[in-house]
């Protein structure tokens, strides 16, 4: 497999996330603050936000996502064009410089837990850490059949009880780790009906 295969497929599959001053949580996970990060991923509609993100090799890419519920889409500004975007249970990502195109399945990728419809951290997904900092919240969960498929980490902003998404790590099952550091979060955004589509080219 080539090495522009491999990182194309690594694209999006990891990370622990370092939010600064978290402190563990002692004893059970809190339900109340499950409950919130559910109520934020199902209801928040038009995010977008200015994206860093860090690959498992290094390398730095920036650009804009977009969020609905069930749906994702990074368009990339650096360090060339490409948009990966996923929904309905799959991922395509498209790659300008290169002319390439690859497709998954996130049934298997930590990815796909941000993107079930509805969210639902019970079940078939079990939140492994609630940690607190000051103004902060993280949450990180896996699949309750299979957590070595990976780890997904969510961190937010939270101010007067008011959650805003600011970075997505996910941790795959080679622990390969990607980051995303989400600036200039806004919500609203009325997206087109295609906005969205798997099969739009780049």
């Amino acid at each position: 497999m080539s090495r522009r295969v491999i990182l194309s497929r690594r694209l999006f599959l990891a990370a622990p996330l370092a939010v600064a001053a978290c402190q563990a949580s002692p004893g059970a996970v809190d339900l109340h603050d499950v409950a919130r990060v559910e109520r934020y991923l199902n209801t928040t509609r038009g995010l977008t936000a200015q994206v860093v993100q860090t690959w498992p090799d290094g390398g730095v890419g920036e650009g804009t996502l977009s969020y609905e519920p069930g749906n994702l889409r990074l368009d990339y500004r650096t360090p060339h064009p490409m948009r990966l975007v996923a929904a309905g249970g799959h991922l395509v990502f498209r790659d300008a410089q290169r002319q390439s195109v690859t497709r998954m399945n996130l049934s298997h990728q930590p990815l796909g837990l941000l993107l079930a419809t509805p969210v639902h951290l019970g079940g078939a997904v079990v939140v492994t850490a609630i940690r607190h900092g000051a103004n902060v919240l993280q949450i990180s969960m896996a699949r309750s059949d299979n957590p070595s498929q990976g780890l997904l980490t969510l961190g937010f902003s939270d101010f007067a009880g008011q959650l805003s998404l600011v970075a997505i790590d996910l941790l795959d099952a080679r622990r390969n780790s990607t980051r995303l550091h989400l600036t200039d979060v806004r919500t609203g955004t009325d997206f087109p009906p295609d906005f969205f589509s798997l099969s739009a080219p780049l």
